[in-house]
């Protein structure tokens, strides 16, 4: 164990401050039963601490931490800095070595999740983490040690006897994105929930892109028939219902009434909609006040902050008074407007920096105790009125604190790239757990080419996608590549959204994902690297990268019938070929499939 002093900016003292006792210190030998290294746990609080090791699987264990007050815990430790290649975090972004001096990052339930991964060559998870709390604060800070070329890695969370620190190490060299799903698994022990219905997991048109804030009853109702023809199952009517406005600003949200210009009759709209077979689900900005409303001098005394940026203030939700009154006009879209669920958004901005200190009427100090509780009424208001609405949240909210408050994650705003939308979409699908995962909504330029609309529907292939564009101004060609590629998507959800996944090469963005059924095998190709075709099972390949050469090997030679579809549909070729250790190319054009199935 190294004795060199870390350099960590941007720091507090471990464990507190003075006034809350000695700092102390513990060693604690962590020698997991699998190929990863002995580490030692230098915990250190201002309270003696238990600790407890639970070996739960071959060099996996659960460290629980118990202080005999309350008191912050922290636990660090460090790894030799050997055969790596990148750091994962569900915040997605960077994905390099960060240095240790780095500032370190909060996870709430709020924003981000606690949770990271040092991946080495082979996509092998060299040190998995993840801490079990997921509503309340926890802190953590990874990175490349300089002067030893070690690993370093710290969390810490304020701990109490009945709420111990509990961290899981995985050191057993499996697959990354194994040892994130066993990361879920556990959450799901301290988080449990029920499984996303179906109604989550089937396409979806929004208005965002197509109309921004420029939304009406008409153009909604214009929308949903092509919508539900091509597939669709589900709206959501995004900014723009509640206002008049079209300044792209939140000054008039919050009041959550609709525009009596833009929909004077919403609850006869809803049923217009719902006679095409699709789910309605509505938007709302849940912090936000705007401070051009009338609601705005009743409620600014209440605020965590004001935005400027966004001429509104964030609402405080440890007020009883602001978590009713939020709840009460949220819940009307459900309760009296006939809606199927909320879009939620902007959860993250109650997690500002230096909130006010609470005042009398504050039932709770803390401001995510107060944003739980937010959701928790909201979700008992509907279980009082029989409902079990639809709840879309969105990146960066992703802790498992959340789960019981939602159907549905969404990956973050990235209009129109196809890139961050796959890299964020297989983050979600690797931490989810019950949710269901949505990719950001898919936006294109009227003139765009039907092989680059496949290419973004392959790119968010093993997501929801949403789409986003005026389905009545697409070309017979563009709207054949939508209800090509949104029937595969339904026709193989089982194996798209609940097969073993496999992402590759997470520094280089996942340039292939793999997902695994029993009898079938699908790969999106984002990049030319090569493809191991099965010798068991069909293998479906959806190529989006503009290198039409598909190169295919095998373990041993493998006799199969390949079947090239482009991206309509339409049958391009049909052969009957043998792949080979060697290598085997074949010619899949840019947003087309290929099929291959052995022959015995």
């Amino acid at each position: 164990m190294t004795t060199t002093q870390l350099w960590q900016p941007h720091d507090r003292p471990a464990g507190g401050t003075d006034e809350d006792g000695a700092e102390q210190h513990r060693r604690i030998p962590v020698d997991l039963d699998g190929p990863g290294p002995a580490l030692d746990l230098e915990v250190t609080s201002r309270s003696e601490v238990e600790a407890v090791i639970t070996p739960v699987g071959p060099g996996v264990a659960e460290l629980r931490l118990t202080p005999r007050r309350t008191t912050v815990i922290r636990a660090a430790w460090q790894l030799p800095a050997t055969d790596v290649v990148t750091t994962w975090t569900p915040s997605g972004g960077h994905r390099g070595l960060p240095a240790f001096w780095h500032r370190p990052r909060t996870s709430s339930l709020e924003k981000g999740a606690p949770v990271a991964s040092l991946i080495g060559t082979g996509d092998r998870a060299l040190c998995t983490f993840a801490v079990a709390e997921g509503v309340r604060p926890v802190r953590i800070r990874t990175g490349v040690v300089e002067e030893t070329g070690e690993f370093a890695c710290w969390v810490e969370q304020t701990a109490a006897p009945d709420r111990p620190l509990l961290l899981r190490l995985d050191l057993s060299g499996r697959p990354f994105a194994d040892t994130l799903a066993g990361v879920a698994a556990w959450w799901a022990e301290h988080y449990p929930a029920e499984p996303a219905p179906l109604a989550a997991r089937t396409p979806v048109y929004s208005t965002w892109y197509a109309m921004h804030q420029y939304v009406s009853a008409a153009d909604v109702e214009r929308q949903a028939g092509p919508a539900a023809e091509l597939g669709c199952t589900m709206i959501i009517v995004d900014d723009g219902w509640h206002s008049t406005d079209r300044n792209r600003g939140y000054g008039y949200v919050g009041e959550w009434d609709p525009s009596p210009a833009a929909f004077p009759d919403l609850t006869g709209h809803v049923a217009t909609v719902h006679e095409t077979g699709l789910t309605y689900l509505l938007w709302y900005a849940i912090p936000f006040v705007g401070r051009k409303t009338e609601l705005w001098s009743r409620v600014e005394p209440y605020t965590l902050v004001v935005r400027e940026d966004l001429d509104a203030g964030v609402l405080d939700p440890r007020y009883p008074a602001i978590r009713t009154l939020i709840v009460d006009r949220l819940s009307r879209a459900v309760t009296e407007w006939g809606m199927d669920g909320l879009k939620i958004d902007f959860v993250d901005q109650f997690a500002v920096e230096d909130p006010p200190a609470a005042g009398p009427e504050a039932d709770c100090a803390d401001v995510t105790e107060g944003v739980d509780r937010l959701l928790g009424e909201l979700h008992d208001r509907f279980e009082a009125a029989g409902k079990q609405p639809l709840i879309e949240l969105r990146q960066p909210y992703v802790s498992p604190g959340l789960w019981r408050h939602a159907t549905m994650i969404r990956a973050g705003d990235c209009p129109l790239s196809a890139v961050q939308n796959r890299q964020s979409t297989v983050d979600l699908r690797l931490i989810a757990g019950p949710l269901a995962v949505h990719a950001d909504m898919l936006m294109w330029h009227p003139d765009e080419k039907p092989e680059q609309v496949a290419a973004q529907l392959i790119n968010v292939l093993f997501s929801v996608p949403q789409i986003s564009v005026d389905l009545t101004r697409q070309t017979p060609d563009q709207l054949a590549t939508l209800r090509f590629w949104l029937d595969f998507g339904v026709a193989n959800a089982e194996v798209l959204q609940h097969g073993r996944l496999t992402p590759v090469r997470p520094d280089l963005g996942y340039p292939l994902v793999i997902a695994d059924g029993d009898q079938l095998r699908i790969v999106g190709r984002y990049a030319p690297f090569p493809i191991t075709a099965p010798a068991d099972r069909t293998l479906l390949v959806a190529n989006a990268d503009a290198s039409t050469a598909v190169a295919l090997t095998a373990a041993a030679p493998v006799a199969a019938t390949a079947t090239v579809l482009d991206c309509g549909g339409r049958e391009v070729s049909r052969a009957e070929v043998r792949i080979t250790p060697g290598g085997t190319m074949i010619e899949v054009p840019v947003g087309g499939l290929l099929r291959l199935e052995p022959v015995s």
